[in-house]
């Protein structure tokens, strides 16, 4: 039973962390079974081994694989810090300053309102799947949030759930309506985003046709990138014509709580 334990605990941390699970089984290594305070001595060594690995070992590491940490600014902040603290903020120089870009741009035009972004990529190895997206596994992907605005009709920094993800802008009754597509077709997955939210909040605040419009008009300026992924409904309502803005398809989950785009 403690044997399949700790496996489910490694699948998960490496799951989530990329770097969690070898470093649990080193911690389970160097403290002996007979140990007295086993479980406390354990998960000590392993919460010092994670923060030392994850802020001062991996950021100078991971530009051997081609990739380096997002360099935060005033205006590019992540959703929360666990995109960080999971090591979920990883990119290829050319995106790291292709995003700092965008964001600064933005904020000219906006005054004080920041890029967020949520999930990128791991820092290691290209291929190995960044759960649960399908594709940010090469460090040219970065999925940013939607832009909002208060009851003034203002753009603000306020988002409507903890994790920046799964709360929708839903089609209207006028509007195709690809989530219910998808879901006929048993694509299941594709609404699971809204078990991800941590929480829903702010509920003053709606979707901001104009921001994130301009958003993703100063994204597709852009000539290194390559796609840019929002929900059919919203690119029709923003008046987005431009064809790197794709259909990411069925098997993938809904893109109506954010904006992904990627590297040629």
């Amino acid at each position: 039973m403690k044997i399949l334990l700790h496996i489910i605990i490694f699948a998960l941390l490496t799951v989530l962390t990329q770097i969690g699970g070898i470093l649990y089984l080193i911690s389970i290594l160097l403290i002996k079974k007979s140990a007295e305070r086993k479980l406390i001595k354990r998960i000590g060594i392993f919460a010092v081994l994670y923060l030392v690995a994850t802020f001062l070992i991996v950021p100078n590491v991971a530009p051997i694989f081609g990739r380096e940490k997002i360099k935060e600014t005033e205006f590019l902040k992540a959703r929360s810090v666990f995109y960080k603290l999971a090591n979920r903020n990883y990119v290829r120089p050319e995106l790291n300053e292709t995003i700092g870009k965008i964001a600064s741009e933005f904020e000219k035009r906006n005054s004080g309102i920041k890029m967020i972004y949520l999930d990128a990529n791991f820092p290691f190895i290209d291929k190995f799947p960044l759960l649960p997206h399908l594709s940010h596994n090469d460090g040219k992907k970065i999925d940013i949030s939607l832009i909002y605005e208060n009851t003034n009709g203002q753009l603000t920094n306020k988002k409507k759930s903890v994790s920046g993800y799964g709360a929708y802008e839903k089609p209207t009754k006028n509007e195709y309506d690809q989530i219910e597509v998808c879901k006929k077709q048993g694509n299941w997955q594709y609404d699971f985003p809204k078990y991800l939210t941590l929480g829903t909040i702010n509920k003053d605040i709606k979707f901001s046709k104009k921001g994130t419009r301009e958003l993703a008009q100063l994204i597709l300026k852009q000539n290194n990138i390559g796609k840019l992924f929002i929900e059919p409904h919203l690119k029709n309502r923003l008046n987005l014509t431009n064809p790197r803005i794709r259909f990411h398809g069925c098997q993938a989950v809904r893109h109506d709580d954010h904006i992904h785009f990627q590297l040629r």
